[in-house]
Formats: structure tokens, sequence, C-alpha cells
């Protein structure tokens, strides 16, 4: 199986600063498993302002959302960065994969469930988050069965990336509409977008099991 087979398509892999900054990192000897592991070091960040912004008054609310909105992005830069360091730099480790697809679970569960706990919406924080992981689980049964890895959304992970992100800057500049209702609001596109990603990945694979393999 090739990397480019079970790599998820990012069309800012050609970008300058992509291909610049996975350079610099390889020539400073920064590994691949590390970045991996920096993802979820954000991941926690942004999870832990979410958490407390909905225990604040609403300026350091705000400014606690946009920290978690930031880290939201910088894990999924990490998430870029790795893979860049690891095939295109050379810096591939026998434990890569492990470390490729771990910390991104925790990093979802993280991120959704201080989400659901700055709304006080616990559960479904907590749902959002099985689903993201159901959907991983999915793409990756389908791997192990020989069907080309499934990124599909509408939901996949930069999409709810960018759910997360838009839903913490509103709710940090729009507090006419009430924190609570937007990140409410967010947990329940997460979850129901979420929830209809994985019933998509799971009838494709499905389809290819009865009909591909």
């Amino acid at each position: 199986m090739t990397d480019e087979f079970s790599r998820r398509p990012i069309a800012s892999r050609s970008s300058g600063w992509a291909q610049a900054l996975a350079r610099q990192l390889a020539a400073a000897s920064v590994t691949p498993n590390q970045i991996s592991q920096g993802s979820v070091a954000f991941a926690a960040l942004a999870g832990l302002a979410f958490w407390a912004s909905g225990a604040v008054g609403p300026i350091l609310g705000g400014m606690l959302l946009i920290l978690g909105a930031v880290a939201c992005q910088a894990r999924l830069i990490c998430n870029l960065i790795d893979g860049m360091v690891a095939i295109e730099g050379g810096r591939k480790a026998p434990d890569g994969p492990f470390w490729n697809e771990a910390p991104d679970r925790v990093a979802d569960i993280c991120i959704m469930v201080g989400l659901g706990l700055a709304a006080h919406q616990s559960a479904m924080g907590w749902a959002a988050a099985a689903l993201a992981v159901l959907t991983a689980y999915l793409r990756e049964l389908g791997r192990a069965e020989g069907m080309a890895a499934d990124f599909g959304g509408p939901l996949a992970k930069p999409q709810r990336m960018a759910v997360v992100t838009a839903g913490a800057v509103i709710a940090a500049f729009a507090p006419v509409f009430g924190v609570n209702w937007v990140i409410v609001a967010t947990l329940w596109a997460l979850v129901i977008g979420t929830a209809l990603t994985a019933a998509l990945r799971a009838a494709r694979l499905v389809r290819w099991l009865r009909h591909g393999s």
C-alpha cells in the first residue's frame, strides 16, 4: 500500500509556506512523531481553553475561545506537516503509523469534549467526540480490507475543525447571539454532520466489500 494511497488529499500540502516549514523542521531534526505529539498538545490547549471559557466572564471567555480556535488550527498544521516531514523529508519511522493516527483520536476527544463543557452540554461534546472517532475507525477498517482510504465528508477532520473554529470565533465576537447558544449550535452541527459522515463512509465501505473486493 503506497503512502499516497492512504494520505488525506490536502491542497495546502503543495503551498510554499507548508513546504518551507516542513524543510525547516526536518533540518532542525524535529521528527514527524514529535510533530504528531505536538498536535495533541495543541488540541489539549484548545479543549482546556474552551472548557475554561464557560466559567469566566465574557471578555476573558472570548479571549479563551479565540485561543482555542487558534490552537485548533495549530493542531491541523501539525497534522499537515508531520506527514510532509516523514514522506517528503524522508524521515519515516517504524512506529510512524501509530503516531500518525492515535494522537488524532485523542485530539478529537479533547477538542469536542472541551467545546461541550464550554456550553455546559458535556453529553453533546462526548457524542461529537465519539462520532469523530467512529469516522476514523471506518476509514481504517476500509484500509485494512484493502479499500482506498475514505476521507469523504461532509464533516471530515478539516471540516470539523473549520466548524469548531468558526463557532468559537463567532461566540467570541458576537455576544449579541449569546455565547452559549452559538456553541450549542456548533455542537449540533458537529453531531449531525459527523453522524452523516460516518453513515456515508459505512455505506461506501459495505458497498465496496460487497462489490469491490
